[in-house]
């Protein structure tokens, strides 16, 4: 009696509804899209971008030269206080960080990738734009939980990765969509201000980004 009573109403509603659409005008055409796909600044430009953007987010940003890398890896694990970082088990990292266990995830639990130790990862494309990085579970970058449990996410962004525009990523990862995997769009420290606008940090995922970008041109 009761799924008889719903189904009748559903039906009048739906029945109001293409009454009064009937004599409705035919919906406008949809307009060429004009926005730009390809972006106009010079290589340091660029670069300076994203840092900039990505800086505006809460994440840590530092440039650093190749040969820097292992190095700086350390620095950053040492101000955080973490003797290990997680990374990818298809990944094999070189150089090795300065005084940092790298332990490689296979298929750890959650309660394991939240042991205290943070994540390293490298990245699909970046956009200097929005300030935003880009996984898409390629090489060094890993499945999803492994960035979103540990509350440290370092990423190491080399800077031909860098492109200017939002459209110019699509391009670039249509492969990967084509492919079925997760895409993670990644702008700052994982945050939420949906309680009364007050801002907290490290609520869906690492409460500290820090972005490595490592370039070839620099001293």
């Amino acid at each position: 009696m009761v799924a008889g009573k719903v189904s009748s109403a559903r039906e009048e509603i739906l029945g109001r509804i293409r009454a009064a659409i009937e004599s409705a005008p035919a919906p406008p055409a949809v307009e060429a899209r004009a926005y730009r796909r390809s972006g106009a600044l010079d290589r340091e430009a660029r670069v300076a971008l994203f840092c900039e953007r990505a800086s505006e987010y809460s994440a840590t940003v530092m440039r650093c030269a190749p040969a820097e890398v292992a190095g700086r890896i350390g620095e950053i694990c040492a101000e955080r206080g973490m003797a290990h970082l997680l990374v990818s088990a298809l990944e094999d990292w070189n150089p090795q960080p300065v005084g940092v266990e790298l332990l490689p995830d296979a298929d750890l639990s959650v309660s394991e990738l939240d042991s205290g130790a943070g994540v390293m990862t490298s990245c699909a494309v970046a956009i200097a734009e929005t300030g935003t990085v880009v996984l898409d579970g390629g090489p060094g970058q890993g499945r999803r939980a492994l960035t979103l449990v540990p509350d440290v996410h370092l990423c190491v962004v080399h800077v031909e990765r860098i492109v200017e525009l939002v459209p110019e990523a699509i391009a670039r990862l249509t492969l990967s969509a084509r492919e079925g995997r997760a895409l993670t769009f990644i702008s700052g420290p994982s945050a939420t201000a949906d309680i009364e606008f007050d801002r907290v940090e490290g609520v869906h995922g690492p409460r500290d980004l820090v972005l490595l970008v490592v370039d070839e041109a620099q001293p």
